[in-house]
């Protein structure tokens, strides 16, 4: 009866797809299932009574805790207008480089990246802020949208990103339950932080590449890319980059330093974060009572959205469970000829396909818990499949037509911009990463080079 996870899957994604909301579709459909299948004599209701304990279990996971404070560090810092000030700045600083308005809209995203970790609010800032100055300056309107796109998304690798303290909590679950599963009664351990060092290089690598696709484009297409070199150097620039670039390069400091030095852990730094984003408010004269009301508002909302569908992915991954998806899914990837070159690669199309439909903390917590022990037992190292995830993901948020990062775009741009131009925009950007993720497939030292480095010493 093993085929009924299957079919459970098949219901949810149907679902989904319909448009149903996510945490309640996930557990009424198998809370339904499992009562189904039961009087068929499928299911075992026995499985639902650690229900109450999963969900303790979430409420108390201290991991988690970064979630609110790192939502609300970056919603914060949308609300102190560091995004605008940072790309004046370095849109003047930029302005004796070809293409350096591009180039300076992918730095501002990395910043702003490594200081919220909030794709949705950075899509939207630099949309606002950059595109129709991209596009008053001459930028064609693929590139235009393609580069602000592409930037944005760059807080979904680039540390203190949500996605990986999500990652981080549920592939630790895996990792200690495909260790156990082999017979190992002392598992080792996976912390976000693994996966914040990890993620570093690719991050990097994202961000060169970037910049050098649109310098390219400078060159080959000067017509797409006005420059602005001879242009005289604005008096006071060299304040206004202190002024603008060393406020959120120290809560950078602050939090990824704090994690990556060992002086704390990703709860403790997003903590730092969330007082060091209200003073940078408060110097920027932002921080007022009815701001911090709708900061706190938002991140409220947001943090229950999270956590409802945490409680939802709880019942199905109990019924999937109940009804022999493990098994199923173990012998479906470990039959496979090719072996675990043949698993990923199923899984990382999957989830790409996914990625179309679904957003990233729906795949993380219905579709990892299912395939990450089974890769884990075969033998993947569990820093580079976290890694190798969250790239994944982050390339499908831009992937037309239902790329989440170009929905936030589009709903900000002028009129003039062309659904289409900004489908076609882009495709360079998703190759580019495309080609990271073959890199770091063929290459994982890429990724777990510095974690043994920093970890083992």
């Amino acid at each position: 009866m093993e085929w009924l996870s299957l079919l459970l899957f098949a219901l949810l994604f149907i679902a989904l797809l319909i448009g149903f909301p996510v945490a309640l579709t996930l557990a009424g459909i198998s809370l339904l299932f499992a009562l189904i299948a039961n009087l068929f004599g499928a299911f075992d209701m026995a499985f639902l009574q650690s229900i109450p304990n999963r969900i303790f279990d979430i409420m108390g996971n201290e991991t988690l805790i970064a979630v609110p404070l790192f939502v609300f560090m970056g919603i914060m810092l949308e609300k102190s207008k560091i995004a605008e000030n940072l790309l004046t700045t370095m849109d003047e600083l930029m302005r004796g480089i070809k293409g350096g308005l591009g180039i300076a809209v992918i730095l501002v995203g990395m910043l702003l990246a490594a200081s919220t970790g909030i794709v949705g609010a950075t899509v939207v800032t630099m949309g606002l802020l950059a595109l129709p100055t991209m596009l008053k300056q001459g930028y064609c309107p693929k590139l235009a949208s393609g580069t602000i796109c592409a930037s944005g998304t760059l807080g979904q690798i680039i540390p203190p990103s949500i996605i990986l303290i999500l990652l981080g909590d549920v592939l630790s679950s895996s990792y200690q339950q495909a260790q156990l599963n082999q017979g190992i009664f002392s598992p080792e351990t996976l912390a976000v932080g693994d996966l914040f060092v990890g993620a570093l290089f690719p991050g990097m690598m994202l961000v060169v590449l970037y910049m050098l696709y649109v310098f390219y484009q400078a060159i080959r297409h000067p017509d797409k890319v006005p420059n602005h070199i001879g242009n005289p150097v604005p008096a006071g620039l060299g304040l206004r980059v202190i002024k603008s670039l060393l406020p959120p390069l120290l809560l950078i400091f602050l939090v990824l330093g704090s994690i990556l030095g060992g002086l704390s852990t990703p709860t403790e730094a997003a903590s730092l974060g969330a007082i060091g984003a209200l003073l940078l408010a408060a110097i920027n004269r932002q921080l007022s009572l009815a701001t911090l009301q709708d900061v706190m508002r938002n991140t409220t909302k947001i943090t229950a959205m999270i956590f409802l569908i945490f409680i939802g992915a709880a019942f199905f991954s109990l019924v999937f469970r109940g009804l022999g998806g493990d098994d199923l899914i173990h012998d479906l990837l470990s039959d496979l000829p090719g072996g675990i070159f043949t698993a990923m690669l199923i899984v990382m199309a999957i989830m790409f396909i996914l990625g179309f439909f679904l957003d990233f903390i729906e795949i993380t917590y219905v579709i990892v818990p299912v395939v990450a022990p089974v890769l884990l037992m075969m033998g993947v190292d569990p820093i580079w499949l976290g890694i190798m995830i969250a790239i994944n993901l982050q390339t499908a948020f831009l992937t037309p037509p239902f790329g989440f990062a170009l929905f936030y775009l589009k709903g900000v741009a002028p009129p003039e911009l062309k659904t289409m131009d900004l489908y076609k925009g882009v495709i360079p950007f998703i190759a580019i990463q495309l080609g990271v993720l073959v890199t770091i497939a063929i290459w994982p030292e890429i990724v777990t080079w510095l974690p043994s480095v920093i970890y083992n010493n």
